[in-house]
């Protein structure tokens, strides 16, 4: 088990565990995380799961595919540090990564 802390746009902390293997999007949805809708169910086709990734964890996030940045191109106020929270999984690696969601999706 991991733990993800999501940090809402005006700036409330609320932290959850998580199973490795899942997404990030996918825990934030069990976990009734508002701000990430993750209306495709994880199929990276429609960036309503975009998320600002706290800039210490980015380079662990792993690197963004190629659909994920055409996907990105959908989504509002994208940032250096945007990822599609489906496209993240947990890991040991990520234990404690700080998400941030964004005041608005698409």
């Amino acid at each position: 088990m991991s733990k993800i802390i999501f940090v809402s746009a005006n700036g409330e902390r609320q932290e959850v565990s998580a199973e490795n293997g899942a997404t990030i999007m996918e825990v934030a949805i069990k976990n009734d995380i508002a701000g990430i809708i993750g209306e495709c169910g994880g199929a990276c086709t429609c960036a309503t799961c975009h998320v600002y990734i706290d800039k210490d964890w980015l380079a662990k996030a792993g690197e963004t595919s190629v659909c994920e940045e055409d996907m990105l191109d959908f989504a509002s106020d994208v940032r250096d540090e945007s990822r599609l929270s489906c496209q993240v999984k947990v890991s040991d690696e990520l234990d404690g990564i700080i998400v941030h969601v964004p005041e608005r999706q698409g």
